[in-house]
């Protein structure tokens, strides 16, 4: 094992970069993008486009990673061989870092609402009414507290910390998933929304605006374009089948998107059987925010106690799915820290967590202002472009020999593999094409 540290297990690596992209793309933002993008239309060319645009990326980034066995900056400073790699490298830093900031945010409202459900059971409503209420404090203490656990795992290092407790909490993640799913599908009104997830209308498949958000979904969802892929490619042994490894991640994070999508839709079509509000003014399902902490909830109170146990196990869910990304965003500028830098690892954790707790305090204190601004800069415009210069400098600026000396580290045969006939010249010419595509028309 590298002093650096090193996965130590097949399966706790696919788990740790699963849950690095199960995260609330996954599960808050996939159901979302659904209703607000014409339902299965949106669900099918995500699919198309996770597969086909995605995986190339993911394998850039697990392939860069694992040669240099270094930081982000590092890393492709070295691809580079110049200035020009450090400078993307840094840029995915600040952006990581960005993600985090709101997403540390969004996070602290997850477990403030799985903490509303034990309150209500235990009959505080006063404390479960601030819970629940949009409030500077309600919003930094449990934004400080969701922050800590991400401190807490991130400590521990690769193996102690981020492998083991992937490897429990995505297990849970999925245990609670189906539970949820299979509950749902015995409601009254869940198979219509079935039929509204599964049953695409083919005409909206190709409209631009739909292909722009199922692009966006699809690097967001797989923590694309910052690092954090990278950071953890770079902590897999070389004796691994690289391409194998991106197929099981890629499978894993597009199946719980897909299944979260069988769970919300549905459970939103049991809302309305139940006298809840799931249309716009505009006529489109509700999505978003509304979404998980307005409909769902309100489709829980019309349970009864069981709806509170519901509402317990679907927060927790949410707090699990954001916890396993956020320890992978953390993880991207602490080791530029501790490799770059020779900062302490506990030291570079606690460093590194307090300046972006810091700009999740401005965010708080800015909500209107800078809220929706940070998310459409990071995830709409600064991922995509990130993952553009990944793809040049996996296409072409590394030598294309070096990449196969990477591959066949971990299968002898790489040269002869399917993978190898089509990966290069796809994420030189056609991967680079179809983001510089989505890109401009995002504009």
């Amino acid at each position: 094992m590298s002093a650096r540290g090193e996965f130590s297990s097949r399966i706790g690596f696919v788990l740790a970069a699963s849950g690095s992209a199960v995260g609330l793309g996954n599960i808050w933002g996939f159901p979302s993008q659904v209703a607000s993008n014409g339902g299965a239309a949106f669900v099918l060319m995500y699919l198309i486009l996770a597969f086909l645009l995605a995986y190339p990326v993911l394998m850039a980034e697990l392939l860069i990673g694992r040669a240099t066995k270094s930081n982000v900056v590092d890393a492709l400073g070295q691809i580079s061989k110049g200035r020009s790699g450090r400078i993307v490298g840094i840029c995915g830093l600040i952006t990581v870092s960005l993600i985090l900031a709101f997403y540390g945010i969004v996070g602290g409202w997850m477990l403030a609402y799985a903490v509303e459900a034990l309150a209500t059971l235990a009959g505080l409503n006063n404390f479960a009414d601030w819970l629940v209420s949009f409030s500077l404090s309600r919003n930094t203490i449990f934004c400080a507290l969701f922050m800590l656990l991400t401190v807490g795992i991130v400590s521990g290092g690769v193996v102690n910390g981020i492998e083991r407790w992937s490897v429990r909490l995505m297990p849970t993640l999925f245990i609670i998933l189906v539970l949820l799913f299979a509950y749902v599908m015995t409601q009254q009104g869940a198979m219509e929304g079935l039929k509204v997830y599964l049953l695409p209308d083919f005409a909206e498949a190709l409209n631009p605006d739909l292909l722009i958000s199922a692009m966006g979904q699809a690097f967001f969802s797989m923590s694309l374009g910052v690092g954090t892929m990278l950071i953890y490619g770079s902590y897999v042994s070389h004796t691994e089948n690289l391409p194998k490894l991106g197929a099981a991640v890629s499978l894993v994070d597009i199946g719980v998107a897909v299944l979260a999508g069988l769970l919300i839709i549905p459970a939103m079509y049991v809302a309305l059987h139940n006298g809840v509000q799931i249309f716009g003014e505009s006529g489109q399902l509700l999505a978003e925010d509304t979404l998980i902490f307005t409909v769902l909830p309100s489709l829980f109170s019309t349970m009864g106690m069981v709806g509170l146990l519901i509402a317990l196990a679907f927060f927790l869910l949410m707090s699990i799915a954001a916890l396993t990304s956020s320890i992978s965003m953390l993880e991207v500028p602490v080791s530029y820290m501790v490799e770059h830098r020779n900062v302490a690892r506990q030291k570079a954790v606690w460093l590194v967590a307090a300046v972006i707790f810091a700009a999740s305090l401005a965010i708080i204190f800015n909500f209107d202002s800078l809220f929706g601004f940070v998310i459409t800069l990071t995830t709409r415009y600064s991922q995509p472009l990130l993952g553009l210069m990944l793809c040049i400098f996996a296409g072409w600026v590394w030598n294309r020999n070096a990449i196969l000396q990477e591959l066949k580290k971990g299968d002898s045969q790489a040269e002869f593999s399917w993978f190898w006939r089509i990966w290069p010249w796809y994420v030189k010419f056609v991967c680079p094409l179809i983001i510089a595509i989505m890109f401009y028309r995002s504009l």
